[in-house]
């Protein structure tokens, strides 16, 4: 089977230098710190949001698995939906201190 890796070329323009080299840059997923290592913190906002009101968490270090992981079961016990992206964790609505008073009873201890 011939090697196509077109796909990882995406968004790289045409070179006519022979000697170019594409060079695929893959970002590194850091380790997941402990849950008493984390050190989250947990706002309000409203801007840009069409004038609804979310909760983001943030500070999370570790892998995006275990990031989403920490945000579905956030959304589940506040009954509401959001999402995670970029570091952060979006819960819809304003559950401020229910998310702080929740994280610190799953061991993130350094919570604000």
């Amino acid at each position: 089977m011939k090697n196509n890796d077109w796909k990882a070329r995406l968004n790289i323009v045409y070179s006519t230098n022979p000697d170019f080299n594409y060079e695929n840059i893959e970002r590194e997923e850091t380790d997941t710190l402990p849950k008493n290592g984390q050190k989250l913190r947990v706002s309000m906002e409203k801007k840009g949001r069409g004038g609804k009101t979310v909760t983001l968490i943030r500070g999370f270090i570790g892998t995006e698995n275990d990031l989403k992981e920490l945000g579905k079961l956030l959304k589940s016990k506040c009954g509401v939906g959001g999402s995670t992206k970029d570091g952060e964790i979006i819960i819809q609505g304003d559950f401020k201190q229910r998310i702080i008073d929740l994280l610190k009873t799953e061991g993130y201890t350094q919570t604000k």
